[in-house]
């Protein structure tokens, strides 16, 4: 455990359920949150959409891959700057690139646990597509627990961390910010839902665990619109459950 993070947690111990008794709505995003970012699912993800701008712009992947990492910073998926810049087809996109291997991350069962113990409304809030998102929850043993799934497709193809995606979301899911609270694993994806009055949850990887980011995207959890940071998304669920011993 890091030290920002054994901090945040020393500073809740005791008060945890306290300061998450108001919250009826459990927003979760998928990838790199509901399984540990270490997983080769994102890494698997990240190839494919390679392989698909190589077959798109006919180069070789250390010319694209720039490129590819661009479009995702400026425009939060990948996808949107080929849709917008090149009029890339969203649907084929997203069946190819998440055509992977989902069998190399293992049922959860503490997490099914803890998350079907969770008081009030479950929600699925993803960058990726409703199909992925079924398929992954499933293969972790969690597809049954959520209510709904909120996609890219919901979103009109506009990705986290735009603004216009977290009031679709919240108008369309009929979602109280102030009663809500969103599990993330980017930090520039909490930034609007803190402004809108959700709590935000930051959930990071295991401290010295190798996992695949960008620059941009690492974060220790100091950031003014994180309100909590865990890198044990169960042991976090089950200190808002129950009290400690």
């Amino acid at each position: 455990m890091t030290a920002p993070v054994a901090e945040k947690m020393r500073d809740i111990e005791g008060v945890l359920r306290d300061r998450f008794a108001h919250i009826d709505t459990w927003v979760f995003d998928l990838d790199n949150t509901l399984y540990p970012a270490t997983s080769t699912m994102w890494a698997q993800i990240d190839d494919r959409i390679t392989l698909f701008m190589m077959r798109l712009f006919g180069h070789d992947a250390i010319s694209l891959r720039a490129l590819q990492k661009h479009y995702y910073l400026r425009y939060g998926t990948t996808l949107r700057g080929l849709m917008t810049e090149h009029g890339v087809d969203a649907h084929s996109y997203l069946s190819f690139v998440h055509d992977i291997d989902r069998t190399l991350i293992a049922h959860n069962h503490s997490l099914a646990e803890a998350i079907a113990a969770l008081p009030g409304r479950k929600l699925i809030l993803t960058n990726g597509s409703r199909d992925h998102a079924i398929k992954t929850a499933k293969q972790i043993g969690i597809d049954h627990l959520f209510e709904d799934i909120f996609d890219i497709i919901a979103a009109d193809f506009i990705a986290k961390p735009d603004a216009a995606t977290y009031d679709r979301f919240l108008d369309q899911m009929k979602v109280d910010p102030a009663r809500a609270v969103l599990f993330e694993d980017l930090p520039r994806n909490l930034v609007v839902p803190h402004k809108r009055g959700m709590t935000t949850v930051l959930v990071l990887p295991l401290a010295g665990e190798a996992v695949e980011r960008e620059a941009w995207e690492i974060a220790r959890g100091e950031e003014p619109h994180v309100d909590f940071v865990t890198d044990d998304l169960v042991g976090f669920l089950e200190g808002v459950l129950y009290p400690p011993l």
